[in-house]
């Protein structure tokens, strides 16, 4: 009987072991500037104005073998918000848009991942812009996963959702074509 018993814990323990090892935590590799965060913008409904957010930050943990378990946090410093156009950018700092001095971070946590097949879900959590948060979802594929030449193990997603800046209490009128941004996150994630 003790044989037995002994044997099943260790079964056990491996069948956990191995589960662990599947399911994992990632940074966000924005160190070396392997993740994005970008937005798009109607300009008067004649072109596109595109932009990014150089500093933020994040994690996420990601299992293939069910990734309905993943979870997603990522943090946004407002005040990074780049146009390529400096005053442009002043003016998106401001008041009249992210008034990054009341408000200096977006944040995003998602709350259920539903993967449609191997590559492709949808992520859904609050997201809190301009001291509003809402319930959002992003589309999101898989690009890839697998060791990198350094010794460590990546996997990498990309996402976009779209955003009705007024339900974020930013009503500057920009035009009827501008009262919706498109956000596109893209990410490598270095597993810990």
């Amino acid at each position: 009987m003790k044989k037995l018993s002994l044997s099943a814990a260790v079964s056990a323990a491996m069948l956990l072991a191995t589960g662990s090892v599947n399911a994992a935590d990632y940074v966000i590799d924005t160190k070396d500037a392997h993740a994005f965060v970008n937005f798009k913008i109607n300009h008067l409904g004649y072109s596109w104005l595109l932009g990014r957010f150089n500093t933020f930050d994040g994690k996420f943990s990601y299992d293939a073998n069910n990734p309905d378990a993943s979870q997603i946090t990522v943090n946004i410093d407002t005040k990074s918000i780049d146009s390529n156009h400096a005053e442009r950018d002043k003016h998106l700092r401001s008041k009249d848009f992210l008034n990054v001095a009341k408000f200096p971070t977006a944040t995003f946590k998602s709350t259920s991942v539903k993967f449609d097949d191997a590559d492709s879900a949808h992520v859904t959590g609050d997201f809190t812009l301009h001291g509003v948060t809402k319930t959002i979802t992003f589309e999101i594929d898989k690009i890839g996963e697998g060791k990198d030449p350094w010794g460590g193990y990546r996997v990498g997603f990309e996402g976009e959702t779209r955003l009705k800046l007024a339900d974020y209490g930013i009503d500057y009128n920009l035009g009827p074509a501008s009262t919706h941004v498109d956000i596109g996150l893209y990410i490598e994630g270095i597993r810990q």
